[in-house]
């Protein structure tokens, strides 16, 4: 799996939920490089996991939309003798 690049907008909305996250469940402080330390390693490590999730999701979705599309031709099939 080639390494997946996010905007630093990107970047910046992840941590500040890392932050907040811990902020509001676990009652400690995550600074801004320990929150990117840990985004660094769920997505070394977990991103994988995610990938690939989507990919199956995605695999599932288009072959509902292809089945779909092979009934829709079966429908308009001509009779023939």
């Amino acid at each position: 799996m080639s390494t997946i690049d996010f905007t630093n907008k990107e970047k910046e909305a992840m941590v500040e939920k890392l932050q907040a996250y811990f902020e509001k469940e676990l009652e400690q402080d995550l600074g801004q490089f320990d929150a990117e330390f840990l985004l660094d390693f769920v997505s070394k490590e977990l991103g994988a996991y995610f990938y690939n999730r989507g990919l199956h999701d995605a695999r599932a979705v288009l072959e509902n939309k292809l089945s779909t599309i092979d009934e829709d031709l079966y429908a308009i099939e001509k009779e023939t003798n």
